[in-house]
């Protein structure tokens, strides 16, 4: 009888799979494994640690943009949630009693990874109020902490010759406007005639511009593309398409070629409108400024906590790479040791398990973690109560959250669900989700789903993925 009884449990795993995947908790996204993908998923309660599900929890997986928790999570732990990053412009030159700087002004770049033109403004007001009115010298943008750096993906290293997307921005630690650049495009004065292209951060576009873009009758179709491409002379921005005269202004970004470079235009378009003449031109620099120049003016970015929601709400790049960079101790680091960096803190987590990251903000597809990786650190926060609330505000709810694509599924899932996603397709589709739950009596949980495309597996679309997710997490809040 027990030999017959092993046959017919053998059996009964081969002709009925259902009863056996609704065992792992994960019943719905298990039939993904069916269509070629590898899979691992792991969801507890944080409270007493009990496994609600597991697909292969410890299988090393790409996470795609789910590397950003560990980012955020290592800034949290090395900085705190009101730690701002400072700009400073500085000098060895003198003034004289016209307000004449008599040598360079130099903007020494502090790795603000939200530095924008309001702060370059504060930064003039405050040279103002020091009553300088011109530069004999230059204007020097000082990336001396890190930038260029080296690129490591395929779409940032294009990057440095052409770009049609902001979010392959390359990297300094004196970027401004994340690096890249923004027009406003509004309809011309006549049908036919070419249209407005302003500069949404210093009104004139603070570098060349071609400007294809027709206007065409009220009630027309407003259809805009944009390039940006570097030549001898520097960036140029190729606009081209139609604008209706009743549009309103369309923003366009497009990465720049050089970060530094186009902080440094932009600050000199700002200065002259200011009234503060530089007579030496631009440079770039990454050596440090003397230990003995003068602070002229300094501003301070916003709370790191403000920075973190605003980087996983709109799974920011630029962002996320540019905090793990400054997490790296080394001056000049590149984007692999600053991965590092970042990897240090989570590898000290018991229980964490395998983590290579390449790049903080996991467009490098060489990163790997697992589901069990990634449930580790979202319950290290959650014990957490300084860092817990900075960490917790910047994941989506999906029934409001600002990525519309995720604002399906069950319910439960829509108000019960704090994420965070990943989007990777090549070399392989790549879906991950990682973050936090409320069970219906009120208890906390975490999760992750990293799923992971092979050669012969096509496109996986992200409502496949929500709609599996959304009806086992569903489940789970229910059944608690």
């Amino acid at each position: 009888m027990s030999r017959r009884l092993s046959l017919l449990v053998v059996v009964l795993c081969l002709v009925m799979p259902g009863p056996f995947a609704r065992a792992s908790g994960f019943e719905h996204v298990a039939r993904l494994a069916g269509q070629g993908f590898r899979l691992g998923a792991r969801a507890e309660l944080l409270d007493s640690g009990r496994v609600l599900g597991a697909i292969a929890p410890r299988r090393a997986l790409s996470p795609a943009s789910v590397s950003k928790l560990y980012t955020a999570a290592a800034a949290l732990d090395r900085w705190g949630p009101q730690h701002r990053f400072t700009t400073r412009l500085v000098s060895t030159g003198t003034i004289d009693d016209d307000g004449v700087l008599h040598g360079d002004l130099v903007l020494e770049g502090g790795g603000d990874p939200a530095l924008v033109s309001e702060d370059l403004w504060r930064l003039i007001q405050r040279l103002r109020q020091r009553g300088i009115t011109a530069v004999r010298g230059q204007l020097v943008v000082s990336q001396w902490r890190f930038g260029p750096v080296e690129c490591v993906t395929t779409d940032r290293c294009r990057a440095a010759s052409r770009a049609d997307n902001a979010y392959s921005a390359r990297l300094s630690s004196a970027a401004v406007n994340y690096a890249s650049w923004c027009l406003d495009v509004l309809p011309g004065r006549g049908v036919g005639g070419a249209a407005r292209i302003l500069s949404c951060n210093t009104v004139e576009p603070a570098t060349r511009v071609d400007n294809r873009v027709t206007t065409v009758a009220r009630g027309g179709e407003s259809r805009l593309d944009a390039e940006r491409v570097t030549d001898e002379r520097g960036d140029v921005l190729v606009v081209s398409g139609t604008i209706a005269r009743d549009s309103r202004p369309r923003a366009l970004y497009r990465a720049s070629s050089d970060p530094a470079e186009q902080t440094a235009r932009t600050l000199q378009s700002m200065l002259e409108r200011a009234g503060i003449q530089v007579s030496g031109g631009t440079a770039v620099s990454r050596t440090r400024p003397p230990a003995a120049a003068t602070p002229l003016a300094e501003v301070d970015g916003k709370p790191l906590q403000t920075l973190l929601q605003r980087m996983l709400d709109y799974s920011n790049n630029f962002m996320a790479d540019t905090l793990s960079l400054d997490l790296a101790d080394t001056p000049r680091a590149t984007l692999p040791q600053a991965g590092q960096a970042v990897a240090g803190f989570a590898r000290g987590l018991p229980g964490h398990g395998p983590l290579v990251l390449h790049s903080g903000s996991g467009l490098t597809p060489e990163n790997r973690t697992s589901a069990q990786g990634v449930t580790t650190l979202l319950a290290a926060l959650y014990r957490r109560p300084a860092l817990f609330p900075a960490f917790l505000a910047g994941l989506q709810l999906p029934v409001n959250g600002p990525m519309h694509f995720i604002r399906r599924g069950d319910p439960r899932f829509q108000d019960h669900v704090m994420l965070k996603t990943g989007t990777l397709n090549r070399p392989v589709a790549v879906r991950a989700l990682g973050g936090y739950f409320r069970t219906a009596s009120g208890r906390w949980g975490a999760f992750s789903v990293l799923i992971n495309g092979t050669a012969s597996t096509p496109y996986l679309a992200w409502s496949t993925v929500l709609d599996a997710v959304s009806a086992d997490l569903a489940a789970m809040i229910r059944a608690h």
